[in-house]
């Protein structure tokens, strides 16, 4: 038993290495006039809503708690990675109707006394920073809101997100937030580049793979520990859990400022893919498209929020964009693929996902488990 996890571990680890070498060959044979960069670009959007739905999902179906505040948190996440990483030089370009009420810059801060070294440093803490941001918020609305179930905590959460986008773009926050104008030229994932030699690597997808990544392997690492066994508990029953000795308001509480950190660091690398930080881009809509994402791959399991991310971000801006042009398929047909069309087409390839996969693409499993599985069919054949 002990040795099929480890073996299980030791392929999921070399599996993901994999993936990670594969993304930076993909970045650097890929140029953006090519007809695959779409490619690239899904990876990049992908990996980011990856993040965002496995961190929905550790509330929603590993802990039962039906929230629909996510955009909120993201929000809170990319304002505050874009306020601290905007240079000194262009803070008064960017804030030109208000005088900047914050001038401090980690990446540049740090940079200036460490190199390039203390650049990538202070953009690490910029994305913590982000987390805790929403973490923080998270923890103070929480107090109050998790004494609701079901309807009405998913109703308070939906409120609070769109407090939160009303206030960012209040004009007396301006010189914080910008008020309504955006928030640019910060670090992004263009500005990531490993210079080795005369030769330039291009770190542009592999930033937010990686980012994504990490902060999925922890989400993993988390649910698979006695926290994520208390978190299953209280899904399947709280009278059941607390009589077992679980504290409900206490898991219940770092259940959701654990989902609103990650939230918070999707946020910001939302921001990083973007390259602008306003608050209209983070509507009630965009949680319930990580909502989609999160049912159509399987409520409680990470691997399907995962593929539900990329299937959903690759169908709606890649595979399907020809439905708006007039031209699928090799097919030039203006008078019926019009647009607004994929919207209409993707809508019904949902409904066909859900009726044959009820419980969503992979269920509760993961995919070691469907490798398990094919394991011990092949043990009884022999």
């Amino acid at each position: 038993m002990i040795t099929t996890r480890k073996k299980t571990n030791l392929i999921s680890l070399l599996l993901v290495a994999a993936m990670l070498a594969l993304v930076i060959v993909l970045d650097q044979v890929i140029q953006p006039t090519d007809s695959m960069s779409m490619l690239l670009k899904v990876l990049q959007k992908g990996s980011i809503y990856a993040l965002a739905a496995v961190s929905m999902n550790l509330l929603n179906g590993f802990t039962g708690l039906f929230s629909l505040g996510h955009a909120g948190f993201m929000l809170i996440g990319a304002y505050t990675y874009a306020i601290l990483t905007i240079p000194s030089e262009v803070r008064d370009v960017v804030y030109q109707y208000y005088d900047a009420a914050i001038r401090l810059s980690f990446p540049e801060t740090l940079g200036n006394a460490m190199g390039p070294v203390g650049t990538l440093l202070g953009v690490v803490l910029a994305i913590v920073a982000a987390g805790l941001a929403a973490t923080l918020v998270a923890w103070l609305i929480g107090l109050p809101v998790l004494r609701l179930k079901s309807d009405y905590l998913a109703i308070a959460t939906l409120g609070f997100a769109e407090v939160v986008r009303a206030v960012f773009q209040w004009g007396k926050l301006g010189p914080v937030t910008n008020g309504s104008n955006p928030l640019k030229s910060f670090v992004r994932i263009n500005s990531f580049q490993l210079k080795l030699g005369g030769t330039t690597i291009s770190l542009t997808t592999f930033v937010p793979v990686l980012l994504a990544t990490v902060c999925i392997a922890l989400i993993v690492l988390l649910v698979n520990s006695t926290y994520g066994r208390s978190f299953k508990a209280i899904r399947d029953d709280e009278v059941a859990a607390e009589a077992m000795g679980i504290n409900l308001a206490r898991h219940k509480i770092m259940s959701f400022c654990i989902s609103s950190f990650f939230a918070g660091v999707s946020g910001a690398g939302m921001a990083m893919v973007l390259g602008i930080a306003q608050a209209s881009n983070f509507k009630s809509a965009m949680t319930y498209e990580i909502l989609l994402m999160v049912v159509l791959g399987g409520i409680g399991s990470i691997s399907g929020s995962c593929i539900g991310a990329m299937l959903f971000i690759a169908a709606s801006e890649w595979w399907l964009r020809g439905l708006d042009s007039g031209n699928f398929l090799g097919i030039n047909a203006p008078g019926i693929f019009r647009n607004g069309f994929r919207l209409v087409v993707f809508s019904v390839i949902i409904m066909i996902v859900v009726l044959f996969f009820r419980k969503g693409i992979m269920g509760d499993r993961e995919l070691p488990d469907l490798f398990k599985k094919r394991a011990r069919k092949e043990a009884a054949g022999k």
